[in-house]
């Protein structure tokens, strides 16, 4: 989009969220609204961005990190206001050629195929402005787009206290955001003024300064009624989650995803789901996650920027960037944190830890066990209560295990430390050097019985008990 360029109005307070936290800022899906907004814009291949931040600018600075530049709007005092802010980013850079679309930071819905087709019409018509709408059967609230006789132009919007009956029956609203012709917008910024009981300057206004001007204005009517959604409390964020929430699990299920139930199921936009896969209630699946066909994911599991293979199962799990590959069952409750890998057919049982491991084929790690910093080879057998202990306080070392091993119940193994293809350890035993392959890891204490000692014990527990 050569010439073009979007301003998102970011700097809302949102008081009824009850919340220092600007109002763009608040998530649907795990993502704040404003990445939405940011994100729509990107795919329109709108890349040249400002925001315009106000209320808590930091919040909106430090989530941006540099990715476009914003500008600050030191008092609320209405939309048009915001945008006057961003008055000499668009002087910049032969920006005032283009055309600007003016998009508002919480309203998450606006998408691709609108910005593009609006624009479309915007230049195809020669528009001063074009007025992104939706035709929604409820309007209530909302501003009334007023078109011309013959339909090929607008003629204002018309706000619901100032709407008479005949105008309160239009369906069509304003979605507030708006393509225009910078140059345009700029000249028509200079002359609004804040003749309204809120003393604020109102974008609207330059609307209707470029139609009395005998600048052509039009609208274009989206295909997506969502585009005009927002929230302005808790209650309206939980719709809009929810909102999100089934348009993706729909979406998933027109391409072969099973739910046997929703309940609590949420999944981000970005994650990869193959036919066949079934996700059952109470999973939270998040960031870039890629997931095979014919998977059975939860219940209760939480997957977040994970590869995981075809056949998989996995039962009330917590993994985070990792990779899990084909035909691996794990669970229940088990966490497979950061930088894990998780080869073909392996079996992790029930309170089960792996952090910063590569588990090898078809190794089966039962139960009650933490394997970190670990590399793994295939086959390997792990007795419950096995740990690597692989922080000493100052320094975190790793664990080689070979193939075909054999670790005994309760076996502690102290790195660094290696333990060679088809070596077995003997049940609590602590390794604290190299055991050759093929050999038999023995380290006991000798067991001493004290007899009649547990009597005593028993006879001052019997008296305490009795006073």
């Amino acid at each position: 989009m050569n010439n073009n360029c979007a301003i998102i109005l970011a700097g809302g307070q949102g008081k009824r969220m009850k919340s220092e936290l600007p109002k763009p800022m608040f998530e649907v899906l795990g993502e704040p609204m404003l990445e939405w907004v940011v994100k729509a814009c990107e795919k329109a291949d709108l890349t040249d961005l400002c925001i315009v931040k106000g209320y808590n600018a930091e919040v909106i600075d430090n989530y941006m990190n540099g990715r476009y530049e914003t500008v600050l709007q030191p008092e609320r005092m209405g939309t048009g206001h915001a945008v006057m802010m961003a008055v000499d980013w668009l002087n910049k850079n032969n920006r005032t050629d283009g055309n600007v679309l003016i998009l508002n930071g919480d309203a998450p819905f606006i998408d691709e195929g609108t910005i593009k087709k609006s624009l479309e019409l915007h230049i195809r018509k020669d528009n001063a402005v074009t007025i992104v709408t939706a035709e929604i059967p409820e309007p209530e609230g909302y501003g009334r787009i007023l078109r011309t006789e013959d339909k090929n132009g607008v003629t204002g919007i018309v706000e619901e206290k100032d709407a008479t009956d005949e105008q309160k029956r239009i369906k069509e609203i304003n979605s507030g955001a708006y393509w225009f012709k910078t140059g345009l917008l700029i000249d028509a910024l200079g002359k609004i003024k804040p003749n309204n009981s809120q003393g604020e300057y109102y974008l609207t206004d330059s609307v209707y300064i470029l139609i009395s001007e005998k600048f052509r204005a039009d609208a274009y009517k989206s295909e997506n009624p969502k585009v005009v959604l927002g929230a302005n409390d808790r209650k309206g964020l939980l719709k809009l989650n929810n909102i999100a929430r089934y348009d993706i699990i729909e979406a998933a299920m027109e391409n072969g995803v099973e739910f046997l139930c929703a309940d609590g199921v949420s999944i981000g936009r970005n994650v990869q789901i193959g036919a066949g896969t079934k996700i059952l209630q109470g999973t939270i699946i998040k960031g870039d996650t890629a997931i095979g066909e014919n998977c059975v994911i939860g219940p209760n599991c939480i997957i977040e920027d994970c590869k995981i293979g075809a056949e998989a199962t996995l039962n009330s799990v917590q993994a985070y960037k990792s990779v899990i590959e084909d035909k691996v069952k794990i669970g229940p409750f088990v966490h497979i944190r950061p930088g894990s890998h998780i080869k073909q057919g392996v079996k992790i049982g029930d309170f089960v830890e792996v952090k910063n491991s590569v588990i090898g084929e078809n190794t089966a790690v039962s139960h009650l066990t933490y394997i970190g910093d670990s590399d793994v080879g295939e086959r390997v057998n792990f007795g419950c209560g096995t740990f690597t202990a692989n922080y000493d306080g100052e320094k975190k070392s790793r664990t080689v295990i070979g193939d075909d091993v054999f670790l005994g119940c309760n076996t502690i193994l102290i790195p660094p430390v290696s333990i060679g293809d088809a070596a077995y350890t003997a049940a609590g035993t602590t390794v604290s050097k190299d055991v050759p392959a093929g050999a038999l890891a023995i380290e006991r204490g000798e067991m001493k019985i004290k007899e009649g000692y547990a009597y005593k014990k028993l006879a001052v527990r019997l008296k305490k008990r009795n006073q």
